[in-house]
C-alpha cells in the first residue's frame, strides 16, 4: 500500500450523480477508507493511473461513456478489484458486467453499510489484505504460486486475467476433488448469486483454451455434468 493512503484502502468511486458519490465518500471515511471521486469516464482512467487505488467503484451509466469500456480499459492495464455500480439489476447486466472482469455488482439504490461490506470481502478475496503467503501448487507440468501471482505451464508463463488466475488456484487447491458450480462462483467471484452461473462456464473456457486443454479429453479440466468441474489429481 502506498503511503499515505486511510488504513482501509484507496478507493477510486466513479459515479456522476453528487448526491449518491458524496454521503458514500462520507461513509466511506468514517470506515477508514481514503475515497476519491471523479463523475466522468475520462476522469476515472486518469485518476485509476494518477491514485493507485486499492478498489474502483464503477457506475455504469456516465456522461461520458459507458462504465462498461471503462471497466475494459482498467481490465487491460491492471488487476485493481471492481465492483459495478448500476440502477439496473437484471441478471443478464450481472453476466455481462462479470465477464469483463469486475468482481462485484451492486444495485442502486444500495445501502453505504452493506456495500462497505461487500468492498472488504472484495479486498479480501483480491489478496490485498491477506498476509499469510500460500505454498506453491503443482499438478503434472503446471505450477501455480498464489503470493507470486504466476501460472507456469511446463516452464512458460501463462497470461491469465485475474478472475481466470483465481478459478485456476481455486481448482487446483481441490484438485482430483470435485468442486461445485456454486461454491466456484461464491469462492471466485465473492458475489450472492442466485440463478444463472454462465460466467463460470466462459471464464472456464478461457481457461481451458490457455493451458491447451480439450473438454473432450481433458488433461486439467473436467466437467462433472450436473455438478461442477474436477482438476487432475497431482502426481503421487
Amino acid at each position: 500500500m502506498n503511503s499515505g493512503k486511510a488504513p482501509g484502502g484507496r478507493i477510486l468511486v466513479v459515479e456522476d450523480e453528487a448526491s449518491i458519490s458524496e454521503p458514500f465518500a462520507e461513509a466511506l471515511r468514517r470506515a477508514g477508507f481514503d475515497p476519491v471521486l471523479t463523475g466522468t469516464a475520462a476522469g476515472a482512467l486518469e485518476l485509476a493511473e494518477q491514485t493507485d487505488p486499492d478498489l474502483v467503484m464503477l457506475d455504469l451509466a456516465l456522461p461520458d461513456g459507458d462504465g462498461r469500456d471503462v471497466c475494459r480499459e482498467l481490465r487491460r492495464r491492471s488487476d485493481v478489484p471492481i465492483v459495478m455500480l448500476t440502477a439496473r439489476g437484471t441478471e443478464m447486466d450481472k453476466i455481462v458486467g462479470l465477464e469483463l472482469g469486475a468482481d462485484d455488482y451492486v444495485v442502486k439504490p444500495f445501502s453505504a453499510a452493506e456495500v462497505i461490506s461487500r468492498i472488504r470481502a472484495v479486498l479480501r478475496r483480491s489478496g490485498r489484505r491477506d498476509g499469510q503467503p500460500e505454498e506453491p501448487l503443482r499438478v503434472g507440468e503446471l505450477e501455480l504460486d498464489p503470493g507470486a501471482r504466476i501460472a507456469r505451464l511446463r516452464d512458460s508463463e501463462l497470461d491469465l486475467s485475474r478472475k481466470e488466475f483465481d478459478l485456476l488456484a481455486e481448482l487446483m487447491r481441490h484438485a482430483g476433488q470435485v468442486v461445485s458450480r456454486e461454491d466456484l462462483m461464491s469462492r471466485v467471484w465473492d458475489v450472492n448469486w442466485f440463478g444463472s452461473t454462465k460466467t463460470l462456464d466462459v471464464h472456464i473456457g478461457w481457461l481451458r483454451r490457455k493451458l491447451g486443454d480439450d473438454p473432450s479429453h481433458p488433461a486439467f479440466i473436467e466437467t462433472v455434468r450436473g455438478v461442477g468441474f474436477r482438476f487432475a489429481a497431482p502426481d503421487g
